[in-house]
Formats: C-alpha cells, sequence, structure tokens
C-alpha cells in the first residue's frame, strides 16, 4: 500500500536536541547576519509609514471627486447640457430645454453619466496619490497576501457595481446602465435585451472590467501559474517516488537519491544522540562529493558500517572541548557579535547576530584596533575556533600564527603545533614549504627575508637566492639549511668551492653557469646577497638551531603545503620575547608560502590563514597575493594594533585587496582616516531649518508679538525648511576614534560572490 511505503522504517524518539538543532530554519540572508533561528524582523519587510503628504494627495482628489460628482448629478456644473446637447441631435429635446422627448435623450444623459464618471475616476487616480496608496496597501505584501488585498478590493468594487447582487440597496455605480444605454442608442430599441445570452455576456464583460486591475495589482495570473506549476511538481514527485519527511534531520537529500538505508542509519544515529554537529557537518560534506563523484554506492557502504564516526577526522577527535563561541556548522558561520540597531543600521540588520564564514573569510578580512580592544579574544579566537571545526568536518585547513601564550585554545584542539624556539617542541618548520622548485622557493624566501625593504628590490632578491638553491639542489638532492645559505650568500670561498665541486658532472652545465652568474654579481653595489645573509643572521641564532630545516634534533619539518592536501589545524607559535626581529620575518615568510601554496593544486576545502599579529608581514607581492585568493577558496585574516604597521605605500592597496574591514573601538582619527577613505561616501538626505524673525507692519499685529513675546520670551520667527541630497562620508575619522563605544567594532563585510555589507556598527559582547 502506498500509504504504508511512505511510513520510515525506524522508529526515533519523539525529541533529540541536536535534531532539533539540525531542524532549525536557516534562511538566505544578507551577508554576515547570524542565520540559526533568524525571524526577518517586520520592519525589515514593511515599508516606510505613509508621509502625510501623500495621505493629503489622496484625500483632497477624492473630496473634490465627490463635489463634482454631486456637482454633476445635479446639473449644476457650468456649460454641463450644452457639452450633452453637442454630440446628440437636437430633435432628442424639447426646443430650449434639456428635457428629452424619448427614450433616446434618457438613454443619452445615462451614457453621459458614465462618461462623466470614468474621466472623474481617472482624473483621481492620475492627479492624487493613488498609485503611493496601493503600492503601500497592496503591491509592497508578499504573495499569497498581495493577492487575498486585491481580492478584499475587488469584492468591495463589485458591491458597489452591483449592489443588488450582493442584497444591498444603495444606488449602483454608472458603469453598467451607461454600457446598456449605450448600445441601445447604437442599435435603435431595447429588443437585443431579449437574448439572455447577450445579457449574460454583457455582465460578464462589466465584471472582467472590473476585476482586470485588481488582478494586476494583486498579481493573480503570475500566482495562478506558480501554484500550477507547483502542483504539477508535487504529483509528479508523488508518482515517482513515496512521500518524504522534508525535515533536515530525515536526511531528505539522501532519500531523494534512493538512498534510503544511508538516510535511515544516519536519522536513527541522529535521534539516539550519537551525532554531533560536527558529524552531522562531516557527513554532509561528504554526502556533496560524493554526488559530485558519483560514488553513492560507496557512500551508503561507508554510512552501514560507521554510522555517525563515518569519515572521522584523522586526529580521531569529533569536537572541540570548552568552546568559547556559538558556532552553526550547518552554515558555516561563528557568531561574534550582535549587529547594533540605530539609524545606520539596515531594517535587517538591527538586533540580528553577526556572523562569520568562509564566504565572507574567502575575501580576507583585515582588523585593526589598540590593544585590549578585543582583537585576539572576540574575534581571532572564535575565528579560529570555527575554523577548527569545519577542519574536523572535512570542509576548511587553516593555519594560526600567534605569539607563544596567546590564548587561542589548547595544543589539542590541533593536529600541529610548530613552537619556535622551544627545544620541546615536536615539529620543526620547514623555510622551503616542501617546494621542488628552486624558483618558487626563492620567490617566497626572498618575501620573507627582504620584502620590508626599500633598499632591496624584490626580483634581484628572489635572482639571487635562485642562483645558489638550485644549483645546491642539484648537486646533494635537497635545499641547503639556513646556516649553509647564509655561509653562501656571504660567498665563502670554502662553501662555494665545495658546491662547485659537487656540479662537476657535465649534467651540471647550466647550474655551474647560475654559480658563476652569482660569484660574478657578488661584492658589487647592487648585490643583495649582504643584506639577505645579515637577515638569515636573525634566524640563524643558538635559540633555533634545531628548526628551520636543521639535519640535528628530534623535531619532525612541517611544510605549510601539506593544508593544501588535508583539512589540518596549525598553530605556530612565534617567540614571545626578545625576537621581535625574527617573529615579524617568520610571519611574513609564512604569508609568502601561505601566498603560493594556496594558488596551486585543485582542493575542495576552505584554506584560512590567521595572522594575530601581521606587523611587518605585508609587502608589495603579498598584497597582491591576497587579492587573488579568493578566487582559490582561500583567504586571510590580518589583525593590526594600527595601520602605521603597515608601510604608508600599501595603505591604499591593502585595504582595496581585502573584501572584509573592521575597525575597533579605539583607533585613532589617523587609522580612521584609512576605513572612511576605504568605505567611501554615501548620498544622504540634509534638513536645513533657517529661522527669521517677523517684523509686523500693523499696529494691532506688533502689539500681539510683543505680548506673545513678553508671555513666552522668545521673538516671533518662521522657519525656512530646506531638504536637499548631500554626499557624506559613511563613517568619519572622528566618528571611528570617538563615537564607537567599548566593546564595539565598526564591521564591512564582502562575499566571494559579490554581495556587500555596508560598514555597520557591532556589540562583540553580545
Amino acid at each position: 500500500m502506498p500509504a504504508a511505503a511512505a511510513q520510515p522504517s525506524y522508529a526515533p524518539p519523539p525529541r533529540s536536541p541536536v535534531a532539533d538543532w539540525v531542524d532549525e530554519p536557516r534562511p538566505t540572508v544578507e551577508p554576515g547576519i547570524w542565520r540559526y533561528g533568524y525571524r526577518r524582523p517586520k520592519a525589515a519587510g514593511e515599508g516606510q509609514r505613509l508621509a502625510p503628504v501623500t495621505i493629503v494627495g489622496f484625500l483632497v482628489p477624492l473630496v473634490v471627486g465627490l463635489l463634482l460628482w454631486s456637482l454633476w448629478r445635479h446639473g449644476s456644473l457650468p456649460y454641463q447640457w450644452a457639452a450633452v446637447k453637442l454630440f446628440t441631435p437636437d430633435d432628442w429635446w424639447w426646443a430650449g430645454t434639456t428635457s428629452p422627448k424619448g427614450y433616446q435623450g434618457a438613454e443619452a444623459i445615462t451614457v453621459a453619466d458614465g462618461v462623466f464618471f470614468a474621466i472623474l475616476v481617472f482624473a483621481m487616480a492620475r492627479l492624487g496619490s493613488w498609485p503611493d496608496i496601493v503600492r503601500h496597501v497592496v503591491t509592497r505584501r508578499a504573495q499569497p497576501a498581495r493577492a487575498l488585498v486585491a481580492a478584499v478590493g475587488a469584492v468591495i468594487a463589485l458591491a458597489f457595481v452591483f449592489p443588488g447582487a450582493f442584497g444591498l440597496g444603495w444606488d449602483a455605480l454608472p458603469v453598467q446602465d451607461p454600457l446598456f444605454s449605450l448600445i441601445v442608442l447604437i442599435t435603435g430599441d431595447y429588443a437585443v435585451f431579449a437574448s439572455e445570452l447577450f445579457t449574460d455576456g454583457l455582465y460578464a464583460l462589466i465584471t472582467l472590467l472590473v476585476l482586470w486591475p485588481f488582478a494586476r495589482i494583486g498579481g493573480w495570473w503570475p500566482l495562478a501559474k506558480e501554484a500550477i506549476a507547483a502542483r504539477g511538481r508535487a504529483k509528479a514527485v508523488q508518482a515517482a517516488e513515496p512521500a518524504v519527511d522534508r525535515r533536515p534531520s530525515h536526511w531528505p537529500e539522501l532519500r531523494e537519491a534512493g538512498q534510503h538505508q544511508a538516510a535511515d542509519t544516519l536519522t536513527a544515529e541522529l535521534y539516539a544522540g550519537r551525532m554531533n554537529d560536527v558529524d552531522c557537518a562531516r557527513v554532509g560534506h561528504m554526502w556533496t562529493v560524493a554526488r559530485a563523484r558519483a560514488r553513492l554506492s560507496s557512500f551508503t557502504e561507508t554510512v552501514l558500517r560507521e554510522g555517525a564516526a563515518a569519515w572521522t577526522h584523522p586526529s580521531g577527535d569529533r569536537d572541540l572541548s570548552g568552546r568559547s563561541a556559538r558556532h552553526d556548522l550547518l552554515a558555516r558561520q561563528v557568531r561574534i557579535g550582535q549587529w547594533a540597531a540605530g539609524d545606520r543600521t539596515p531594517p535587517a540588520y538591527g538586533g540580528a547576530g553577526a556572523a562569520l564564514g568562509p564566504d565572507t573569510l574567502g575575501t580576507s578580512l583585515l582588523a585593526v584596533g589598540p590593544s585590549g580592544s578585543g582583537k585576539t579574544g572576540r574575534l581571532i579566537r572564535p575565528v579560529v575556533e570555527s575554523l577548527g571545526l569545519q577542519a574536523l568536518a572535512g570542509q576548511c585547513a587553516v593555519v594560526t600564527v600567534c605569539a607563544a601564550g596567546t590564548p587561542l585554545g589548547p595544543d589539542s584542539a590541533y593536529d600541529v603545533v610548530v613552537r619556535l624556539g622551544d627545544p620541546a617542541s615536536e615539529y620543526d618548520l620547514d623555510p622551503y614549504a616542501d617546494s621542488a622548485d628552486p624558483d618558487e622557493a626563492a620567490a617566497f624566501l626572498a618575501e620573507g627575508l627582504a620584502g620590508d625593504l626599500d633598499t632591496v628590490s624584490g626580483q634581484r632578491a628572489a635572482t639571487a637566492l635562485a642562483q645558489l638553491l638550485g644549483p645546491y639542489r642539484a648537486a646533494y638532492g635537497r635545499f641547503p639549511t639556513l646556516p649553509q645559505l647564509r655561509e653562501l650568500l656571504e660567498g665563502e670561498p670554502s662553501a662555494l668551492t665545495a658546491l662547485r665541486a659537487a656540479l662537476a658532472g657535465e649534467e651540471h652545465t647550466v647550474m655551474r653557469r647560475e654559480l658563476d652568474a652569482r660569484a660574478r654579481q657578488s661584492g658589487g653595489a647592487g648585490d643583495p646577497g649582504p643584506v639577505l645573509a645579515d637577515r638569515l643572521a636573525v634566524l640563524d641564532r643558538p635559540a633555533f638551531a634545531d628548526f628551520f630545516g636543521a639535519d640535528q634534533g628530534g623535531a619532525r619539518p612541517f611544510s605549510l603545503r601539506a593544508v593544501a592536501h588535508h583539512p589540518l589545524r596549525v598553530r605556530v607559535d612565534l617567540p614571545d620575547r626578545g625576537y621581535d626581529e625574527a617573529s615579524r620575518l617568520i610571519t611574513r615568510l609564512l604569508l609568502a608560502q601561505f601566498g603560493a601554496v594556496a594558488m596551486t593544486g585543485e582542493r575542495s576545502h576552505f584554506l584560512c590563514l590567521v595572522l594575530d599579529d601581521a606587523t611587518g608581514a605585508v609587502t608589495a607581492e603579498s598584497v597582491r597575493r591576497i587579492q587573488r585568493l579568493r578566487s582559490r577558496n582561500a583567504g586571510v585574516v590580518l589583525a593590526l594594533r594600527t595601520v602605521g604597521d603597515v608601510p604608508e605605500a600599501l595603505h591604499g592597496p591593502l585595504y582595496a585587496a581585502v573584501g572584509c574591514r573592521m575597525a575597533f573601538s579605539g583607533v585613532t582619527t589617523w587609522d580612521g582616516s584609512r576605513f572612511a577613505e576605504a568605505w567611501g561616501t554615501q548620498w544622504v538626505e540634509a534638513r536645513d531649518v533657517a529661522r527669521h524673525t517677523v517684523f509686523a507692519d500693523q499696529p494691532m499685529t506688533r502689539a500681539i508679538h510683543a505680548l506673545r513675546k513678553l508671555v513666552t520670551g522668545k521673538a516671533v520667527t518662521t522657519e525656512a525648511v530646506t531638504v536637499r541630497q548631500v554626499e557624506r562620508e559613511r563613517w568619519s575619522a572622528s566618528e571611528l576614534a570617538h563615537g564607537v563605544p567599548a566593546g564595539h567594532a565598526v564591521l564591512s563585510l564582502t562575499t566571494v560572490q559579490g554581495e556587500h555589507a555596508p560598514p555597520l556598527l557591532v556589540d562583540l559582547r553580545g
């Protein structure tokens, strides 16, 4: 029986917290709004209140029309009968009067009433604000409310046109009688109405003419077509397969694809409490991958075999302990606060949660605020935590770079923790990012070493490094360690001699030519070698002796290239004190490596690099790479104490490269001016009120004004109001510096699809 086939083969408990979370609506909303359980406020769906001038513009023509109609009915309008007699034969009227001789004159008066009424209604609709009233009351509403309101108006109109059909006793509007009288005048007698079919046709025509404007206003025809199409689709689906429970907790997409066993298993696991939000997101992601790769049978086999634990992260973790923020893994969002209500805030945002996700982080985020403004605790940590949960779901890989001791979660929340300068660190850092191309390795190594220097050309530095890295790899099958590279850059004779001897074979002719070119350039005025060697000396310290690819110690080298292939959670702890220059150099190197790694290969997961302190990390080349990340499903988060930590020449390009900008409370006016320039201006309505003293000419008026001034203490004035459109900054530098309360920030967002959210105030404590 069909009814029995539609019943599920499982009997889940009536309630489950995770199932309720899955079933909560997540509507499509504007960028940056927390979608979980979002309800659009009434103010967002309703139009503005009608202005008094609009209401007056509706009432005044109506009153004037009623007055004119009353005068017409009483024959009091000037030249009223002259117009009627102008278009009719004289023998229809008694000489010198407007009294009709026969039925023609009487019917002509009825036709004239109908013509004048039609002209009057048309003039009132055109001259008055009736379109605004109709738009406010009817057309702005969503279906089917729009059609229902229009239908009510149509019934009221028909009640005035055919009052007898509704059992009403008032006179009918001059619609049907003028039409019947016109037919009588055209045919010359009343015999035509002997046909019941003809009469009913006329009534039907009049009804259609009355309903036609209401049908257009109410959108009846599009609504009817949509309803018919939806009914047809429903019948086709019902005929093709049994009814499917559309609740997300019952996995309807799997059932529609015929994978009922997998859907039953997952539903039972979900309602039994054996699945959490990470499991739901992970299985949903793998279903999307399996469907794209046509591996449905393999998906079902894995689900039936492992249940909720299917495709568990290689670390074995299925959740993070001690979450500090609210996460919605189905929408891939983390809530960072609440959009503050105000005049600047659109109705859809007012009071809603503020959220970030890969759709916005994919355009990269720049956050600027002084120490203590909440960048780490209220932005970086929630974002890192969210990306870590998405990594457990197989949807993301995150690399976090911060100072040692920064509270960004325990070590157990990461797969790889690199503690530079700590002998107990389990992992080392590969300065070449596991690259096999000397030119690629030289490019991001040159950017990391000398990208912030104006005295050294980035291209020359990369060429100098490539002239050493290529021959060394050809000779020894690997890149040199940093101490060895430093010796080669300094032109150490023994190191160069040993390298040249290792390239004695004929197959290394090209590499010997590269090495000879480096030797000729060494010692020249524009040679970048000594500067690069000095920068390497910052990392060639005893504290870093076991790091950066050193051939000693038990640490395993970690390559940033691994995040392009696996959903890893990585944290790099920079030295906490005494090595500021080294920390900036490492951060710059990691940013350069990330930009190169993200641009290679194809992957399905999102990549994100989070820099808790991006001081000295931004270079001209890294800005160009940031611009290209959004098309590669990757993004970076840059946190700065002040924009002054970035070279002034890069301020404009940096703000243009990132799609999301965030100014925290306490920024200086100088920093605020950069945000104000990036956010631009908008057109606003400005009202200027000028008060002028009234000087009376008449003695009585002057006496009244004097008495009024004596009573109120104010002179009699008049107000002149000027309303104009002016272009003003969305947020001025002064407002950002002094008008943002503590615990708040101003945030603007751009999605990878190109949608924008204007700069709005966010309460990070909400």
